[in-house]
């Protein structure tokens, strides 16, 4: 005989549940759903049920493809910029030697590059591996300007050991081998060391602005002194000590006789109280006729 609460669960229950149900041994088969009634649930789903289902396999599918082909930057990034964030401008300020195109392209930007996923530091670590940057930095200007600051290193002499000609900078580091006409007006430092040097000479020389246009190279002799090479070909040999008292002295031959515009090769600084003077070969054949080869005035050296 059924309690009253089994007597209640068994008359709710359909006719054929009830004669399926087995008599005297509890009820827990009829608890059980049946199939047919859980199917039935599926079509109170709304009818966009099924297409959001699919939309939402085929992303995830198309995600997992994109995923593990490596290809989820470039979506991003085009995505970013379709959205707005694509990288449309580039202000430089600082620039002078670099071209333009050497700095676009250290900082590797291509068509379809979002703002927001742009690698800023790695780009600085670009530029500041450039020859003639000192210091660069990048910043990032939403929705779409980068801002490239560059601090430049300063040309201050060519320097040359053998046939390689440098450009340094003013502690005699070199900026680059790359030298071209812009760079003319430099003046040219040779033999190891003279880059290290190269302020001593360049102070000297700016002390007798009527002289510095006219020398070409200034040569370091033994790591002690200079010897200078005038466009016209004259050589100049100074002394170790006192290089601006014999340079003074120098120009002021020149004002008073034109010296630095004769026929001469070499003038010779390096004596204190005499400067001596090599004459041309043709021009010192030719005081030796005029003199009968006889004469100091015969000399290819002689004091002045």
């Amino acid at each position: 005989m059924l309690s009253l609460g089994r007597k209640h669960k068994r008359n709710s229950l359909t006719r054929l549940e009830a004669e399926l149900a087995p008599r005297g041994r509890g009820v827990a088969r009829l608890h059980r759903q049946p199939v047919w009634r859980a199917a039935g649930r599926l079509t109170e789903l709304p009818q966009w049920a099924g297409s959001a289902a699919a939309l939402g396999f085929l992303t995830l599918t198309i995600g997992y493809g994109i995923v593990i082909g490596g290809h989820g930057r470039i979506v991003s990034d085009a995505l970013l910029s379709a959205a707005g964030f694509g990288v449309e401008a580039v202000k430089l300020s600082g620039q002078r030697e670099i071209d333009e195109f050497q700095i676009l392209e250290a900082l590797e930007i291509h068509e379809g590059s979002s703002l927001a996923l742009f690698d800023a530091e790695g780009a600085r670590e670009r530029l500041n591996r450039m020859a003639w940057v000192k210091n660069a930095s990048v910043m990032k200007l939403y929705p779409s300007t980068l801002q490239i600051n560059i601090e430049e290193r300063v040309p201050y002499a060519l320097w040359q050991r053998g046939d390689l000609v440098s450009i340094i900078n003013e502690s005699g580091d070199v900026i680059t081998d790359e030298v071209d006409g812009r760079y003319a007006n430099l003046l040219l430092v040779v033999n190891h060391g003279a880059q290290r040097r190269a302020v001593e000479i360049n102070s000297a020389l700016a002390e007798v602005p009527e002289l510095r246009p006219r020398v070409r190279a200034a040569f370091l002799i033994s790591d002690r002194r200079w010897d200078l090479q005038l466009e016209n070909g004259i050589s100049i040999s100074l002394p170790e000590n006192n290089i601006d008292a014999a340079l003074a002295d120098l120009m002021k031959m020149d004002r008073e006789s034109g010296l630095l515009s004769r026929d001469i090769v070499a003038i010779d600084l390096r004596l204190a109280d005499r400067v001596t003077v090599r004459l041309s070969d043709e021009v010192a054949e030719q005081r030796k006729v005029m003199t009968g080869g006889k004469g100091r005035t015969g000399k290819k050296e002689r004091d002045t």
